[in-house]
């Protein structure tokens, strides 16, 4: 799998969030996104997801063929701060229904299980902490079958044990997949091969 970036911009009205950015992603590998805060890391994560339109260039997905952009979201599992939980649902649940769409690499309840959330598995998400909440968004993204993995600040809210288990599913689930990594934390991204400055695409 390889997302070709080419001269790509994003604005909002008419603020560029970045511009003129040219960049391979290929599998396996692992890069990251840096810069400060409210630079356009989330935004430039979101524009390679295929979840908000760039303004300008290009972003192609290839696998030997190029893949149409109304297929983008088939090859792609996301965790963010952003993105919701279906809180009513159960973590069991919710995996159960994520996986109607996109195949786990394990079945739920083991997903659940290696994130340490096997004890509240039956327990509506809605009463979750907000560790728990992140746990579980990390296990949605990295048992999702999937070639490429985009993270935007996957240890957000986890405790050190939080951040412990990250790095083995960091170890253990991305040997042969696209990884991406949105952060300023470089305990988050310090094993990536690549780094990118959004900074130096304004």
């Amino acid at each position: 799998m390889q997302i070709t970036l080419t001269n790509t911009g994003k604005r909002f009205n008419r603020e560029w969030i970045f511009r003129h950015l040219s960049m391979a992603f290929e599998a396996p590998g692992k890069y990251a996104i840096t810069g400060p805060n409210g630079s356009g890391k989330s935004t430039l994560l979101q524009v390679i997801a295929g979840a908000v339109a760039h303004n300008e260039g290009s972003v192609i997905y290839q696998d030997g063929a190029v893949i149409a952009a109304e297929h983008h979201f088939q090859q792609v599992a996301i965790a963010a701060p952003y993105l919701e939980l279906i809180e009513e649902m159960t973590a069991l649940e919710l995996l159960q229904f994520h996986a109607r769409f996109k195949p786990l690499l394990i079945p739920a309840m083991e997903a659940l299980q290696y994130t340490g959330l096997a004890k509240a598995a039956t327990k509506e998400i809605r009463y979750y902490s907000s560790g728990m909440k992140q746990r579980l968004k990390l296990a949605q993204a990295f048992f999702s079958n999937t070639p490429v993995l985009l993270l935007d600040e996957p240890t957000s809210n986890l405790d050190a044990e939080g951040i412990s288990l990250y790095h083995q599913l960091i170890k253990a689930y991305t040997l042969n997949r696209l990884v991406i990594i949105s952060s300023n934390d470089e305990n988050e991204y310090g094993f990536c091969e690549a780094v990118i400055r959004i900074t130096e695409y304004k």
